[in-house]
Formats: C-alpha cells, structure tokens, sequence
C-alpha cells in the first residue's frame, strides 16, 4: 500500500502519528501504519493502529466533545503506568502527548492486549451460565482488587481531592448536563436538587475508575480478566461510586428496550445487582448498607453521560454507530434515581 492508497482512520492523521513514534517510541511500529476506529466507545476514540507486524492502541478525545474534563488523555495515561505493577491488569503505555497539534487532540499510545470487550447479551449466551457467572463475579473482583490499590504507593497521591468528592460529583454533573442540554429533560432537575441536598459522609478514599463495567475489561478465552480500558474518569474519591455505577449499568437494560451502552446483564448467569453488591462488601470489607445516594448520583451520572453523547452525535460529531438510540435512556436513567433516593 502505497501513502496515496491509505485512508486515515477519523481524527487521525497517521503521517503525524508516525512522526510522533519515530521521536518517542522509536521501534515500536517500523513499516507503513494502517490504522482503524474501533467501534463500541462512545467516548474517548480508540484506533488500533498497526505495521503489517505490530499493533498498538491510539486513544484521543472524540471530535468536537464537550465533556472536557472526561477527556483528559494525560491523567489517563498517568492512572493506566501507576497501576502497571499491582494486581489491577492494565495494558503497558508507550508514550503521551499533551500538544494538539500533532494529531488534532492530545493522546497517548498502548499495548494491544488480547481480549474480549463483552457488551452485548448475544455474545455471552454461547458460554453458558456456568462461565458466565465466573466472568461477571471476577469482574467484581477486580473492582475490589483496584479499591485495595494505596494511591500513594503507586505514586498517585495527588491524583484527585478526596475531600468534598461527592458534592463537586454532584455539582460537575450538573454542569456538564448544562453544557449540553438541548431538550427537557422531566425530572433531571427534581433529581439534581435532591442530590445536592442530600450528600452522605464518605469513607476512606481509593482510586475510583469512575466509569466501571464489564465492557471496559478485556476478558480472555480462560474468563480472566487481562485489561482495565477506559480510565479518562479516574481520580481519588468515594468507592461506593464505583459500586453504584456498576449496579447502575447492570440495571440499565431493564429499564429500556433498546441497548443504549450494553446489555450484558440480561445473560444467563450474569451476577444480579444484589449479589454484586455482597461479593463487593465481603472481598471489600466496606459496608454497601446505604447505597441509596451513590445509585441515584450514579443515575443522574450515566444520564449526563448518555444525554452528552446525544447531543453531539444530534450535531454530527460522533464516529461509528450505534448512537442513534442512546438519547433514549435519560429520562429512564432520571426516574431510576429518583426512585433510587426514595429508598433511604
């Protein structure tokens, strides 16, 4: 394949990438780079670029985004090296770069683990419930395994602000739903301000993923879990976040038809929102006693989230499908954490 037959991959010039690689990774990709989108995020973009030899994974902020602070490529390449020698899989780091104007955004490079992003019901239903299961309760497992990580051993200690963490969660979501809300929303008010009112003291702080689902792992053909994806949401915080986002994924598809981010939890097997929590809290030690304000920030959360990629993908600024739906489940998402508040 010659330069002229070679199409960049969206929101990737592989002429500047190369160049890129041959100053900070020399060796890492010898021959021409071919480079693809691969689909399923709906966040951050992530290409798997390769030599005809090799391959590795750019991963850069989505075009046009406006969830900045979501996106940030530098603390998502720091948090994915700290972790490197604990028992948190993740894949190795190659090199980071803070200046947009090599490829358009910053970005950093990876290893290509081996693996599987299980996302939908489909593709879990040939193992059977038996394996099923195993996947979904080692899942959980690395969630414990992440929360035992010391920040300050690993070298993150000023990674995040742990005081005042919930109530900064609380306002952030509420300004990133004002940065793209372009439609009512009934009740995503009525929830904002009971969360406000409502914020419980929080417990000792850990490194909080911050976007925790089995579609962020990569899990080998063994059922073992080889990669944690997706850190452009981590810091130093509460981890009952992680907790409650976590049940509120496995939830999500029961509460709409359509798949708006996946629908794994409908698999034979699949761990249920109350068995995840008691595996949590027995491999934890952490008390899932009163979860009710983590689920219902963790609605209004996912709901910010999904309504964010509704809006951009409304002013054409999303790569890939499977984003036509995905505005569909805010107002459920509301509804559920305004049910989730009732509860305590």
């Amino acid at each position: 394949m010659t330069d002229a037959d070679r199409t960049d991959p969206p929101g990737l010039p592989l002429d500047a990438l190369r160049g890129f690689l041959d100053r900070e990774a020399p060796g890492l990709l010898d021959g021409p780079l071919t480079g693809r989108v691969v689909a399923g995020g709906k966040s951050n973009l992530t290409y798997e670029v390769g030599d005809g030899t090799s391959t590795v994974i750019v991963r850069r902020p989505p075009l046009g985004h406006v969830l900045a602070t979501a996106h940030d490529m530098v603390r998502e390449h720091r948090v994915i090296t700290a972790l490197r020698d604990t028992a948190v899989p993740v894949p190795t780091t190659y090199a980071v770069s803070e200046d947009p104007d090599v490829i358009g955004a910053p970005f950093y490079v990876m290893e290509r683990v081996a693996g599987t992003p299980y996302r939908f019901e489909a593709q879990l239903q040939p193992l059977g419930g038996e394996r099923v299961r195993a996947i979904s309760e080692r899942m959980v497992d690395t969630l414990v395994a992440l929360h035992a990580v010391d920040p300050a051993e690993v070298g993150l200690a000023d990674f995040g602000r742990p005081e005042g963490f919930l109530e900064r969660q609380v306002r952030r979501w509420k300004q990133q739903l004002d940065a793209s809300r372009s439609r009512d929303l009934p009740g995503i008010d009525e929830l904002h301000e009971q969360l406000a009112g409502s914020v419980p003291a929080q417990g000792d702080p850990t490194i909080v993923h911050g976007d925790f689902r089995l579609d962020n792992l990569l899990v080998t053909t063994d059922d073992e879990v080889s990669a944690v994806l997706d850190w452009e949401m981590a810091t130093i915080g509460d981890p009952l976040t992680d907790v409650a986002l976590l049940e509120a994924y496995q939830r999500l598809p029961l509460l709409m038809d359509s798949v708006a981010v996946s629908d794994v939890s409908r698999a034979p097997g699949f761990i249920s929102g109350p068995e995840l929590r008691r595996r949590y809290a027995a491999a934890s030690g952490r008390d899932l006693g009163h979860l009710s304000f983590h689920l219902g920030l963790a609605y209004f959360k996912l709901a910010v989230i999904l309504e964010g990629i509704h809006y951009r993908y409304t002013q054409g600024q999303t790569v890939g499908g499977g984003f036509a739906t995905i505005g569909e489940a805010t107002v459920p998402l509301v509804a559920a954490g305004l049910a989730a508040l009732k509860e305590s």
